[in-house]
């Protein structure tokens, strides 16, 4: 079983994104902790299987990042559950979550969910939208939502999400600050274009992931495993 508390680098590719096979081989062997498969929208299990099948190539973990209950099935190493705490509909905070657990909770193994407390940042974002966060929280919001994920919940991660938009150093540095003594996992991800942001956030973050930066500059966002690694 695949330890969160060990990682540092994720790769996140989304299904209904294309990614070549080369680009995809130079990803899964870069040196990452894991490839999560994950995406706000277009995303079936079709192409989930699909960028699954093709993952499974290489020896990296992969994870599914679930968003809809449609898109959940078996092979994957472990499933990423949000809960998004500062959504202003409660399906996403447990409604979809009691669905899921009522029809599929006896299939599932328990050791492979990890549920994330989601802060998504960036309220212009297409996570944002789809789970109904109105306004972007402030240094002190996130604050507070870190310390109910790591305080009052226990959760094992906290998500701080910005989606396409370079977060809040100082926000993010709080954050860590409170879940330093915790259990709670710190993932920050959103809009890490480059090594040297990579190594910003990094240095607050348990594990950064980096997305669109693969896509949009590749040779950049290969560099950003080292440079959260190896410190360089």
């Amino acid at each position: 079983m695949y330890d969160v508390c060990e990682w540092r680098h994720v790769f996140k590719l989304d299904p209904n994104k294309e990614i070549d096979d080369e680009l995809l081989e130079r990803v899964c062997e870069s040196g990452t902790d894991a490839v999560v498969v994950g995406g706000s929208d277009g995303v079936t299990l079709e192409n989930v299987l699909d960028l699954m099948v093709r993952i499974r190539r290489y020896p990296v973990p992969c994870v599914l990042e679930v968003s809809t209950v449609e898109m959940v099935t078996p092979g994957f190493d472990l499933y990423f559950i949000p809960t998004v705490l500062n959504s202003t509909d409660s399906n996403w905070i447990t409604g979809l979550h009691f669905e899921a657990m009522k029809e599929y909770g006896e299939l599932m193994n328990p050791d492979e969910l990890i549920i994330e407390g989601y802060c998504i940042a960036n309220p212009d974002c297409k996570a944002a939208k789809l789970t109904q966060v109105r306004k972007a929280p402030d240094a002190e919001d996130i604050a507070a939502y870190a310390r109910m994920a790591g305080h009052l919940f226990k959760l094992p991660v906290f998500y701080l999400e910005y989606s396409g938009a370079y977060g809040d150093v100082a926000a993010a540095q709080k954050a860590a600050d409170i879940l330093r003594n915790t259990n709670t996992v710190f993932i920050y991800g959103g809009g890490i274009r480059t090594a040297e942001q990579a190594k910003e956030m990094g240095d607050y973050a348990d594990v950064i992931v980096v997305g669109n930066a693969i896509y949009d500059f590749p040779e950049e966002g290969l560099k950003t495993v080292a440079a959260v690694k190896n410190r360089v």
